[in-house]
């Protein structure tokens, strides 16, 4: 059972069906690849944004946009002092979390979603150190905008008897959490669910989004035009959604992902991930795993619940780059030219995962790694330049953050079934060649698909 379907959804009638719409957004993101924060690549993300205004769609109303965002590292900083000014005493960095929460405007209702929140991230053994308020501006963006606008508040979690989780374990704690918290709204049908909405819930990464226009982002949240706000790295999305229609909660960027194009196999893909959840199990989760079912929610966009299967192949100990090489592979059935480890590790993916098909350009984050894939029918451009002070930008086309060719370093697109990485981590740059041949040789994937496979003609 999923969330039902956003308000102003048309229902199915005759030949038509809302879930065959399709779309193709305006995707980007900014680094710094010796991982440097700085308010500059916040800017710098939201310029590439507005330079993608023209991939976004708006309808009758021409300020009110299908949805527009951002992702950026946990402002430390600028949190510290507005907690400050709400008596709250935020721990070191990494030591607490920050839920980015949709919540309805009616004060009743909400204060039940509240209670519910807290409670959950109670029995969950951690601890709630408060709430604030994001402060908004809304007198620029459009009535129909207005007319669905959440209120939007973040609560700070800190470990509570959590202090012995590493990060990585902080970060489970915290999916589980947020799995419990939209299954109790789900299944008591709270009044005013429509606005709910769990944007983001992470001691890494924080996402500002809306149903906005794209030069609307930074108006309307105060937060991103503030010195403090530093980070990184910043992902970006403006939207064009016709295979699901505008929805506050439906924005991009997700908690990992935003999506250029459609996953044409979405029915096919979220049918076999719920068909295969009785046979799932993981050290990691324990007796937790089954509070994270449904593992894609109902009544999303292709793009949300492709996030949802990143997320939990991520979460169940897998790299972000390993999970993305199982979701959107390479084309390798009956490539003469591929690598015969590599072409191994894809053919054993294959039995557990089937391909989620474009035409698709993703890009992807986890608040550390950065980079973008685009799916083997290469249907959709992507392209990057890298400067000369370590500057990376990758977006939906050339020019969206202009530069001196000077300082240009170096610059490409993407090819069909590559992957481009930034390690902010590591200050570099991993080819796509390195990438996969370290995942690819990490398990001797070859020598068990040829042990264990039984063809039918072997029966």
């Amino acid at each position: 059972m999923g969330l039902p379907p956003q308000q102003g959804l048309p229902p199915k009638q005759g030949l038509y069906d809302p879930r065959f719409e399709k779309d193709a957004c305006g995707i980007g993101f900014v680094a710094h690849i010796k991982g440097q924060k700085s308010h500059a690549i916040i800017a710098k993300g939201l310029r590439v944004l507005d330079n993608l205004s023209h991939r976004g769609a708006q309808g009758c109303d021409p300020c009110t946009g299908d949805g527009a965002g951002i992702l950026v590292q946990l402002p430390h900083a600028l949190l510290q002092r507005e907690a400050a000014a709400l008596g709250l005493e935020l721990p070191k960095e990494g030591e607490y979390a920050v839920g980015m929460l949709f919540l309805p405007p009616d004060a009743k209702q909400r204060e039940q979603f509240e209670k519910l929140i807290e409670t959950v991230i109670y029995d969950e053994q951690a601890n709630v150190l408060g709430w604030r308020t994001v402060p908004v501006l809304n007198q620029t963006i459009g009535q129909q905008a207005r007319d669905a606008e959440p209120v939007i508040r973040q609560i700070f979690l800190t470990r509570g008897t959590l202090d012995t989780l590493d990060a990585d374990a902080f970060e489970r704690k915290l999916y589980v959490i947020r799995k419990r918290i939209e299954n109790n709204i789900t299944e008591l049908e709270m009044e005013g669910h429509e606005y709910f909405c769990v944007v983001s819930l992470s001691s890494r990464t924080i996402v500002y989004k809306g149903m906005l226009l794209p030069d609307q982002l930074p108006k309307y949240f105060p937060d991103l035009t503030d010195p403090l706000a530093v980070s990184a790295l910043a992902l970006v999305h403006s939207r064009f959604s016709t295979n699901t229609f505008p929805a506050w909660r439906l924005a991009h960027p997700y908690r990992y992902i935003c999506h250029n194009g459609e996953i044409n196999t979405i029915k096919g893909n979220v049918n076999w991930m719920r068909a295969r959840q009785g046979r799932l199990h993981s050290d990691l989760f324990g007796e937790s795993f089954s509070k994270l079912f449904p593992i894609v929610r109902d009544g999303q966009s292709d793009s949300a619940s492709l996030d949802n299967a990143l997320e939990f192949l991520v979460m169940g100990g897998r790299s972000l780059p390993h999970a993305m090489m199982m979701l959107i592979p390479e084309p390798w059935v009956a490539n003469p030219e591929m690598d015969l480890e590599r072409r191994g590790f894809y053919e054993y993916h294959s039995a557990m995962m089937e391909p989620w098909d474009g035409p698709a350009a993703v890009c992807f984050t986890d608040g550390k790694l950065i980079g973008a894939t685009l799916d083997r029918n290469g249907l959709r451009p992507c392209r990057y330049q890298i400067t000369d002070d370590d500057i990376v930008v990758l977006a939906s086309e050339a020019g969206v953050l202009p530069a001196a060719a000077s300082t240009i370093r170096e610059k490409g697109r993407l090819h069909p079934g590559r992957m481009f990485l930034v390690d902010t981590v590591q200050g570099r740059i991993v080819s796509d060649d390195e990438i996969k041949s370290q995942i690819v040789s990490a398990k001797p994937y070859r020598s068990w698909v040829m042990q264990d496979r039984i063809s039918l003609d072997e029966l």
